[in-house]
């Protein structure tokens, strides 16, 4: 199989989980689900669960398998890009082409639904214990969490957040 072919397979995959496996439309909060799914559902090339599901392979393991965990780093990743489009942020109009979640949804709204797809994520990862030995589950929620938060992803914004309009130090930019 060659690479975009791979590539399409693997997306295909994820589009199909996502869809799948998100809050339904149809159930309470309906407004907040439809604000997860607008973002979530967004098209992307979705890279970094085909990595995750890509890693799995080279070990010699399923990359159905592992799944839940990809698409949890995929709603972390929008997670981060609601919550950087925010007025209080980057204040972005618009994402891969659409309107942003908050132009669409309203502030709180879009700040509410990153804040469920991070809680999403922690639940989709524990849920790999089906397919995935337990303790390399726990090990996961322990690197994503620190991954996304102070010493990761969330402090690489408040970084951003402080760099702006500022000369970025060797340093800072390392960090």
């Amino acid at each position: 199989m060659n690479l975009s072919a791979y590539l399409e397979e693997r997306r295909a995959w994820v589009e199909a989980y996502l869809a799948d496996n998100l809050p339904p439309l149809s159930s309470k909060p309906e407004r907040l689900h439809d604000s997860i799914r607008y973002s979530v559902l967004a098209p992307g090339k979705r890279i970094r669960p085909i990595l995750v599901m890509a890693g799995a392979e080279a070990v010699g393991g399923d990359p159905r398998s592992v799944l839940p965990t990809a698409c949890a780093l995929e709603c972390i990743h929008v997670f981060s890009l609601i919550h950087d489009d925010l007025p209080c942020m980057d204040d972005d109009d618009y994402r891969r082409g659409r309107l942003t979640n908050h132009k669409v949804y309203g502030e709180a709204m879009a700040l509410l639904a990153g804040d469920a797809l991070l809680a999403l994520a922690f639940e989709w990862i524990a849920s790999n214990v089906s397919s995935v030995p337990a303790a390399d589950v726990v090990e996961t929620i322990r690197l994503v969490a620190r991954a996304s938060g102070t010493w990761g992803m969330v402090g690489g914004q408040v970084v951003d957040m402080e760099s702006e309009g500022r000369p970025v130090t060797q340093e800072g930019l390392a960090y």
